[in-house]
C-alpha cells in the first residue's frame, strides 16, 4: 500500500463523555466534535507540550474541542468546568494516539 492512499480530508467526528460520573452529574452524555485528522503543526505542538506548560496545552486543545459545525467552543472568556475540560482533553488525546 502506498502512503498516499491513506490521505484524506479531515472529517468531523463526534465524541461523547459518557462515563458514570458525567452521566450522574449531567443526566446525559456530553457531546462535542473534533477532526479525525489534525494538521502536523497541531499534532507536533501537542506532542512537544510539557506538563509544566498547562496553559500551552490548553491553548492547543482549545483548537481541538469543537461544535457540530467545526467551530471552537472555547474562545475569549468562555471556559468549561475544569473536570469536564480534563475529560475532554483526555478523550481528544486518546483519539490522537490511535
Amino acid at each position: 500500500m502506498k502512503l498516499s492512499q491513506l490521505t484524506a480530508k479531515p472529517q468531523l467526528i463526534d465524541i461523547h463523555l459518557d462515563d458514570e460520573d458525567t452521566i450522574k452529574e449531567f443526566g446525559e452524555p456530553i457531546e462535542f466534535w473534533t477532526w479525525d485528522r489534525q494538521p502536523m503543526d497541531t499534532f507536533m505542538k501537542l506532542a512537544n507540550a510539557t506538563g509544566n506548560d498547562t496553559g500551552g496545552i490548553i491553548n492547543i486543545v482549545k483548537t481541538l474541542i469543537l461544535d457540530e459545525k467545526g467551530k471552537e467552543i472555547l474562545k475569549d472568556d468562555v471556559m468549561l468546568p475544569t473536570h469536564v475540560l480534563m475529560k475532554a482533553i483526555a478523550k481528544v488525546t486518546e483519539l490522537l494516539g490511535k
